[in-house]
């Protein structure tokens, strides 16, 4: 490999690795030299998208030459999430990056206003959401933190989902989703600030309608498509690509004064 590659030498892990924007992570570190172990509850994705269907993540990243595992991981229980963060260090030596990328979205198809909103919709996204975020978090900083630094300086790299709809709010009723990526958005404020003296970068990527299989069970009667690219100066949606490439930088050396930063990649959506 090239030593051009900006993650060569780095150990990754990514959640939600199966689909959509946790898939393209995977592809991308791998291809910037990363070797990277996948998460999700199953290798196989459960998605509309007829390539996502052909042939597993880590499978494909292995394909290409790259070097990559497969974990199965709830990433809501604690106990799986630690074991998760072991079995990396096991296999490679230490963790670089922790991509806490994995989440859903239940109110998706049944937009609801909170006096309508089921408190088992609210426990259940806040526990994938957030607690995983938590989960990973927790378990990756202190790898990190017992890890010799790289000549950089810095111990590593973690890298969380949030959303453009942590910060503001359009479209259909779904308290539940937004209450989780605010929740994101601040854990990830407080940790960079926490890891900062310890030179472990904590930053997060909020995303804006990406075309994905949780985009695709929306139903199109709660927010016409037209109108959702109408929302974006760039008049369009953004694919998971289009945040995978921010989430390599923000684990490379390109991102050496980072930290604490909520990086909206929504073709101008927030700057409304």
């Amino acid at each position: 490999m090239s030593s051009a590659l900006r993650l060569l030498n780095k150990f990754a892990i990514v959640t939600g690795s199966s689909s959509g924007i946790g898939r393209a992570i995977s592809l991308r570190y791998s291809r910037e030299g990363a070797k990277v172990v996948c998460a999700d509850l199953s290798a196989t994705a459960r998605s509309l998208i007829p390539e996502e269907l052909d042939i597993a993540t880590h499978d494909l990243i292995t394909k290409e030459g790259g070097d990559a595992t497969f974990i199965q991981t709830d990433v809501s229980d604690a106990r799986q999430m630690e074991s998760l963060v072991q079995a990396a260090v096991d296999r490679f030596g230490r963790l670089d990056i922790m991509a806490n990328n994995a989440g859903i979205g239940l109110e998706a198809r049944t937009p609801a206003m909170c006096h309508l909103t089921d408190e088992d919709v609210w426990d259940t996204t806040m526990r994938v959401n957030a607690k995983s975020v938590f989960l990973g978090c927790k378990y990756a900083t202190a790898q990190m933190l017992k890890q010799t630094p790289h000549l950089s300086g810095d111990r590593g790299w973690i890298i969380n989902t949030s959303s453009v709809m942590g910060t503001v709010v359009a479209g259909p009723a779904i308290p539940a989703y937004c209450a989780s990526k605010g929740a994101v958005s601040g854990l990830t404020k407080q940790l960079a600030l926490d890891y900062a003296p310890h030179r472990i970068h904590v930053n997060a990527i909020c995303p804006g309608y990406t075309q994905t299989a949780f985009l695709k069970q929306t139903p199109e009667n709660s927010v016409p498509w037209e109108d959702v690219k109408r929302m974006h100066p760039f008049n369009g949606l953004g694919h998971p690509d289009d945040i995978a490439r921010l989430a390599v930088v923000l684990a490379s050396d390109d991102a050496n004064w980072v930290t604490g930063v909520l990086l909206p990649v929504d073709g101008g959506y927030t700057a409304q």
